[in-house]
């Protein structure tokens, strides 16, 4: 409830009309509870839930977009809340860029001073990083193809940009508890390899809950192998051959983490070597694929 508590406390324009959407996906706790009684405290933002019983981010992104029309989308994960001028600042952009369709914003991690001192340190910087980051520096930019790309939970879609590219393919994202990703990176690639235009805008910003849990370095591991399996697969036109390439450069990886002395080297080649095993599995798996 913290993200949605995050939109009450925040200003917003007189003459702009918000909904709050909860898509309640395969959940077997007391979420409906919480937001019935939400529901019936009349002084906050109205809300609407929808129960999708299917397990799955994407099949729970696309029962929310099929459930709106003519209006603009602010995604907000759960795991997420807003700063107290996003939606001043959403509108804002709305206006300026108002030929712009999907804007986009500043997601920063949520600091409490609990994390380990390891994980500020400049010199063997993991990737990915265990708490979603997006931010492009303080000057609005168009994104282009090669470019970071936002995260998903931190962008402001009209609806009418899903009649024109499809919805997040269902077949990637997140499924229960696992790690798989990438609807957001192939959602947006198509975009831009289509002729769309996704527009920065670093006043909009929203921050993301740390969870120490996400330190641990079986957590690490996973997220590596499983975020670049399911990038890899979301890119079928990169992967037409073999990658037998991939195991040189997996072998590099896993001697240096061997014979590291530094526990810092030592977690980012592990952290590097998931990487491209998550890589060598989905290559694999579209090449196989594409055999059939």
């Amino acid at each position: 409830m913290q993200a949605i508590d995050s939109i009450n406390k925040a200003i917003y324009p007189k003459n702009c009309r918000i909904e709050i959407i909860i898509i309640v996906n395969a959940c077997n706790d007391n979420t409906l509870e919480l937001l019935d009684n939400y529901k019936n405290t009349d002084s906050l933002i109205p809300l609407t839930y929808i129960i999708e019983p299917r397990p799955g981010k994407s099949l729970a992104l696309n029962c929310g977009i099929n459930s709106i029309s003519d209006a603009f989308i602010c995604f907000i994960d759960d795991d997420q809340k807003v700063n107290e001028l996003y939606f001043n600042e959403c509108v804002n952009a709305i206006n300026k860029f108002n030929n712009i369709p999907i804007l986009c914003g500043r997601l920063l991690p949520d600091w409490t001073g609990d994390e380990p001192d390891w994980i500020h340190n400049n010199e063997y910087k993991i990737y990915p990083f265990p708490i979603p980051v997006f931010d492009l520096g303080e000057n609005p930019k168009k994104i282009k193809l090669g470019m970071e790309l936002p995260p998903g939970g931190q962008v402001i879609i009209h609806s009418s940009i899903f009649e024109k590219f499809g919805n997040f393919s269902e077949s990637l994202g997140p499924t229960g508890h696992n790690l798989m990703g990438s609807e957001d990176t192939d959602f947006f690639e198509r975009v831009l390899r289509n002729g769309g235009t996704i527009q920065y805008v670093p006043e909009i910003i929203q921050y993301h809950f740390v969870d120490n849990d996400r330190f641990r370095l079986l957590y690490l591991l996973k997220k590596c192998f499983q975020r670049n399996r399911s990038i890899t697969i979301s890119r079928p036109h990169l992967y037409s051959t073999a990658p037998f390439y991939l195991a040189t450069i997996l072998a590099r990886n896993m001697f240096r983490a061997t014979f590291s002395t530094n526990s810092l080297k030592t977690r980012f080649y592990l952290m590097r070597s998931c990487s491209t095993l998550g890589e060598i599995s989905g290559a694999f798996y579209l090449y196989l694929k594409s055999k059939k």
